[in-house]
């Protein structure tokens, strides 16, 4: 009988499989995917809402910055309207227009236009002379960078006497508004609010000013409405003559009329001889009706845009005043009287 032989054959030990804990439950990799997808897409909606949180915050701060007027942005000259808020301004060429466009195109504009938005365009409330400077710069040029103009705008739906003291508030900045267009501000407002009177509409508008300036402002806006039509340089009118010019009025009213025929008899007349007429109703009808030329106690004052600021210029008898912020004094001696010597020949006949 033939004996087997017996062989070892080593095998090589197969890892033992993990043994899940009770309650676990092995994941495929397809359930390993739903799981990743799904944090994906929470992490995902998350940072969403943080973004449509943050794209609200920015919108409800830029409304409550347009509200206040604190959003600036450049906005097409043909979009402005200037119908809303009457203008003191004079329809009259402005002397000064050339020297502010020379000033924007050498230093550009340092301080933007203020807008109403109406809606498919804007409302001009501040600004009136640099839109015309820009507007002749456009025309004068066609250069696209002043079809444009740079502005800060205003929320619609703002009422009317907060506009107007935003123009009020802008001219009372100017150290030079006569009180004539402080009177015409308020007769513009006035007007266009149909149920105040011009002497509600002086406190109204100028509340911040003293009780006498308002007073004066009350003066001068009477002289305007029984004078205005043929006053040409009511802006230059001193405010002494100006108030004795009221009084006399309110003590004869037939000199409106008499002062108002001199007025229209002299149609090319300039400030000076329309202070002069002025001055010659004080006395009496026969001087009044006289022809009139310059007097000695007429003032001109001329107000000059430079790069440096603005020069207000008066001109009386025997005497010419230019005020800057420069210090003259610091101007080399002979430059300073080359400047003089040539301002004197151009006056020379």
């Amino acid at each position: 009988m033939s004996k087997r032989r017996v062989f070892d054959i080593d095998f090589e030990a197969e890892p033992t499989p993990a043994i899940s804990t009770v309650g676990e439950t092995r994941r495929g990799p397809m359930a390993s995917a739903i799981s990743e997808n799904a944090a994906a897409l929470t992490e995902r909606q998350s940072a969403e809402a943080d973004i449509r949180a943050e794209n609200d915050r920015l919108a409800h701060e830029y409304v409550a910055l347009k509200k206040d007027g604190a959003i600036v942005a450049r906005v097409a000259l043909t979009d402005i309207h200037t119908t809303k808020l009457i203008r003191d301004r004079a329809a009259s060429r402005d002397p000064e227009l050339a020297e502010l466009k020379a000033s924007i195109q050498a230093v550009g504009l340092s301080n933007p236009i203020h807008v109403e938005d109406i809606g498919g365009g804007y409302e001009l409330i501040q600004g009136f002379r640099r839109l015309s400077a820009y507007q002749e710069l456009y025309q004068d040029t066609r250069d696209p960078m002043y079809a444009q103009i740079p502005a800060t705008l205003q929320a619609s739906g703002v009422q009317l006497d907060h506009l107007y003291r935003r123009m009020v508030d802008e001219n009372l900045v100017r150290r030079d508004i006569s009180f004539a267009e402080m009177a015409q501000l308020a007769l513009s407002y006035s007007k266009r609010s149909d149920t105040t009177a011009a002497r509600d509409a002086v406190d109204i508008l100028f509340a911040s000013a003293g009780r006498q300036k308002r007073s004066y402002i009350r003066h001068f806006a009477h002289l305007l409405q029984v004078l205005g039509r043929d006053l040409m340089h009511a802006e230059a009118i001193p405010r002494a003559l100006g108030l004795k010019v009221v009084k006399a009025i309110e003590s004869n009213p037939k000199l409106v009329t008499q002062i108002a025929a001199v007025l229209r008899a002299h149609p090319k007349r300039d400030a000076s001889e329309e202070l002069g007429i002025l001055s010659a109703s004080l006395a009496g009808p026969k001087r009044a009706a006289a022809p009139v030329s310059a007097k000695s106690s007429a003032k001109t004052t001329l107000k000059l845009n430079r790069p440096e600021g603005q020069a207000r210029c008066t001109a009386t008898d025997g005497r010419f005043e230019v005020q800057l912020d420069r210090n003259f004094g610091a101007i080399d001696q002979r430059k300073l009287e080359a400047a003089v010597r040539s301002f004197l020949d151009q006056l020379a006949d």
